[in-house]
């Protein structure tokens, strides 16, 4: 359940910043920035810190190759999906909506890499001391 929860929050991470309705961060920015900067940038910031806290936990984790790894992997599923006629890439709606879903999978996976990896091997990540 932990791990669903962890992508969970990076899909919603990834689809309040922006999604193909009008229900996004950037959208909003673009229709508020002069009536409400102080919070445009306030939101703005507390994405940034998100990402942040996000992108250094599946570098850290599973690296820039097992970024790409893990998104060619969801990248082929889709491709079978498609190839089986499951899945039709004419909607742009449909393919910004799987795009979100491929990169909430890769940032769900890095930050949960730590804990599969520890449930596997029995073995604990440790941050580096001289940082």
């Amino acid at each position: 359940m932990a791990y669903f929860m962890r992508w969970l929050f990076a899909f919603a991470l990834i689809a309040a910043t922006f999604n193909p309705t009008e229900w996004n961060y950037i959208r909003w920015s673009v229709a508020n920035f002069d009536q409400s900067l102080s919070v445009v940038v306030l939101s703005g910031l507390l994405l940034i810190v998100a990402y942040i806290i996000y992108l250094r936990a599946t570098l850290r984790s599973i690296g820039a190759f097992g970024m790409g790894l893990v998104m060619a992997l969801v990248a082929a599923m889709i491709w079978v999906l498609y190839d089986m006629g499951l899945l039709s890439l004419d909607n742009q709606s449909m393919n910004t909506w799987l795009g979100i879903f491929a990169l909430s999978v890769v940032l769900g996976v890095g930050l949960s890499w730590s804990h599969v990896r520890r449930a596997l091997s029995g073995q604990s990540d440790m941050d580096d001391i001289d940082e």
